[in-house]
């Protein structure tokens, strides 16, 4: 995919993201668990690839930290799942292995990460006194919604042929597309 279309597919999940935030954000213990953003980190994982999967997520995470429709622990429960997401669908292939990158990113590392934020910089009580895992539960069944819906939406986006698996992509060996040289 040349720079225009990457940078374009971005800004479209960015804007998708931010737009759908204002409806479908569920308040939970101080978090604002957005299972949109979990969907939109799959596709982006698998369409965009691992670094622009994480641009997407820190892009609307920090656009709804400004608009007041996420909190700081948007950051920590959107990027690892959606590079972990752009990981795995890069060396699989597979809508599972995506959908499986986004939950053990954001319910696992993602909830993990988020429990200093929401101590020490948000000075919450329940998560300091629930512990470092305070937030898995959450983040997890947050994310594996979210996993579900883009696994659906991505296999959609094949189907049409929007999004090509990374075996589609790859180079023949002698690095030349022609097979007469």
């Amino acid at each position: 995919m040349n720079r225009a279309g990457l940078l374009t597919r971005t800004a479209i999940l960015m804007a998708l993201g931010v737009a759908s935030s204002s409806f479908s954000a569920i308040p939970l213990f101080g978090a604002k668990l957005f299972p949109a953003q979990h969907a939109i980190n799959v596709v982006a994982g698998a369409m965009l690839g691992p670094v622009y999967a994480g641009v997407v997520g820190l892009g609307i995470a920090t656009i709804r930290i400004l608009l007041g429709s996420g909190t700081l622990l948007a950051i920590p429960g959107t990027v690892f799942g959606a590079v972990l997401a752009g990981l795995l669908y890069r060396r699989t292939g597979s809508r599972l292995a995506a959908m499986i990158g986004e939950v053990i990113g954001t319910g696992l590392i993602g909830a993990v990460a988020a429990y200093p934020v929401a101590v020490l910089l948000l000075g919450n009580a329940k998560a300091a006194a629930g512990g470092i895992g305070f937030y898995i539960p959450s983040f997890a069944a947050s994310s594996a919604a979210g996993a579900l819906i883009g696994g659906q939406a991505l296999a959609v986006l094949q189907r049409f042929r929007l999004v090509v698996t990374p075996r589609a992509l790859q180079v023949p060996a002698s690095g030349c597309d022609r097979p007469d040289k």
